[in-house]
Formats: structure tokens, sequence, C-alpha cells
């Protein structure tokens, strides 16, 4: 019987969270209009706190170690936190093409902040994959973007978003070497939690007044996007470099247009399709290795197993 490729675990993960965050666009979308911004956020936190706490106690896995609570600290404060409200916030003031655009000088940020910080290996493949997939999210945000809905406040928001996020990937990074990605995501999503309970007198208020689908919506956010997604992302992320995780959050495009399709009934336009598949096609790219790192990677692994094998 063959064994199953443990090396597909990560690259699976990876695929859940493009596909979850994606989902969140629409959801968003449902929520934004009878929740506000720091609201919506903290309910999102808190449900996805509550789902992980379960979770955590479930599995038994205890506090982290005291060395991985910088970067749960830190991501935890800009990614769960911080990124949640200005986004939120963000798109409220500017067109869902434009926010797109601007968020996603993220992973491009991620990549010069990974190789500065965290020594990240910069291949020409994955530069040209990166090129290629902000190229398509240009394209999408070209084509999504309404007239008038733009407002440099708005701009500015997504903006601090995006910085927000690279911030936490690249401060989650190292964290991920001495705590499990449950422990990760689960006390960095309390510390965003905590940070945004200012907002409880607006979720409490809201709440009472908001239909049953956006509270749904609300929860759903807090925990398939959040709880599930945020963990199967640390844990693909422990597994490559942030700079290669990055990247493939270039997928979030193509799929937000193809969900909105079905969803929503939102026909996209051929410029539209065009870029989702640039995007799809950039992170194929920079995903794939050169022909001679497969041969070694796989040279390693034979070696490998004829060492664990008995005389």
């Amino acid at each position: 019987m063959k064994k199953p490729d443990h090396r597909l675990l990560p690259v699976a993960a990876a695929a859940v969270t493009v596909v979850l965050w994606a989902s969140a666009f629409v959801s968003i979308r449902s929520a934004g209009g009878s929740y506000s911004p720091g609201a919506l956020a903290l309910g999102r936190l808190l449900s996805g706190s509550l789902v992980l706490g379960l979770l955590c106690l479930v599995r038994r896995e205890g506090l982290p170690p005291r060395s991985a609570w910088r970067g749960i600290a830190i991501s935890g404060l800009l990614w769960f936190g911080f990124y949640s409200v200005v986004l939120n916030w963000g798109e409220q003031q500017v067109d869902a093409g434009t926010a797109a655009l601007v968020v996603n000088i993220g992973p491009i940020l991620i990549a010069l902040l990974g190789a500065r910080l965290l020594g990240d290996p910069m291949p020409p493949r994955l530069l040209a994959g990166m090129a290629v997939s902000f190229a398509g999210a240009v394209t999408v945000g070209l084509s999504m973007s309404g007239e008038g809905g733009s407002s440099v406040l708005g701009v500015v928001l997504c903006l601090l978003a995006a910085v927000a996020y690279a911030g936490g990937v690249v401060a989650q990074k190292p964290a991920l070497g001495r705590a499990s990605a449950l422990q990760v995501t689960t006390f960095g999503c309390l510390i965003g939690a905590v940070l945004c309970l200012p907002f409880t007198g607006q979720l409490v208020g809201e709440a009472a007044d908001a239909p049953l689908t956006a509270t749904l919506n609300m929860l759903y956010l807090g925990v398939f996007p959040l709880a599930l997604a945020f963990t199967t992302w640390a844990y693909a992320l422990a597994r490559t470099t942030a700079s290669r995780m990055g990247a493939t959050t270039y997928a979030v495009p193509a799929l937000v247009v193809l969900m909105s399709w079905l969803a929503l009934g939102e026909v996209p336009g051929v410029l539209t399709l065009a870029g989702g598949v640039l995007c799809l096609a950039g992170v194929a790219v920079s995903r794939s290795r050169a022909r001679t790192s497969r041969v070694v990677a796989a040279a390693q692994e034979t070696r490998a197993e004829e060492v664990r094998k008995p005389a």
C-alpha cells in the first residue's frame, strides 16, 4: 500500500486557507451592511476565539512557551486586531476593486520583510510569479472599480491593512518554530479580541437590530475564515517561507471573482476573468521549483528512505 505523501499536506492547508479567505469577502459584504467595522471585527474575533479555545482544551495544547509570545503578541495586535478593523473600515470608503488592489501590496511587503528580517530566499521563480500575480490583481482591481467609489481615507486604510498583514505574517513565522499552529492562532486571536473590546457597546447594540443573515455571516467569518483558515495558514507557514506563502494568497482575488459570480450573481467581465487567470498563473509559477531542485529533492528523499531501511 502506497504511503500518503506528507509533503502535500502544507499545500492542501494553503489551499483551504485561500478558499476560505476568498469566501470571507462575500460574507463581509453581507454582514458589513448591518455591523460597523469595529463591531464586526470584535464579533468575528470572539466567535473565532471560542472555537479555537475549545479545540485547545480538547487537544490539551496548554500555553505556548515563553519564547513564542513575542511573535504571537505582535501578530495578534497587527493582523488579528488592527488589520480586521482598518480593512472593514477601508472597504466602506472605497470600492471592492480598489480595496483588493491596495491590500494586494501585502504579499510584496511580506517578501521584502521576510528577506530582510528572516533571511528568506528570493528565487527568480518566486519574483516572477509575484510579478505576474500582482499584474493580475491590478487587472482585477481596475476592472471592478466603480466610478467615484474611492477616497483618500479609504486608500490609506487599505494600505495600513496591507502593512499590518505583512508585519503580522513575518512576526508569526518565528513563533511557529516554538509553538504549534493551533497555539499561535488561538492566542493571536485572543489578543486581537482584547484589542477590539472597546467596540463591545457597538456590537451589542447592532446585534439587537441586525438581521439573522448578517449575524450568521459574522459567525461564519469567525469560525471558518478565521479559526479554521488561520490555523491551516499557520500550519503551512511553519513548513515553508513567509514569501512563498504570501505569494499563494494572490489566488484570493481570482476565487473572489468566481464566488461573487456564483453567490451574488455578479457576472465578471472579460478583463476581470483575464486578471483572475493571471493571479492563478502567478501563484503556480511562484510555487513551482526548477527541475534541478526537484531532482535534488527526490534524490535526498531516496537517500533518507535508504537510511531508514533496516540492514
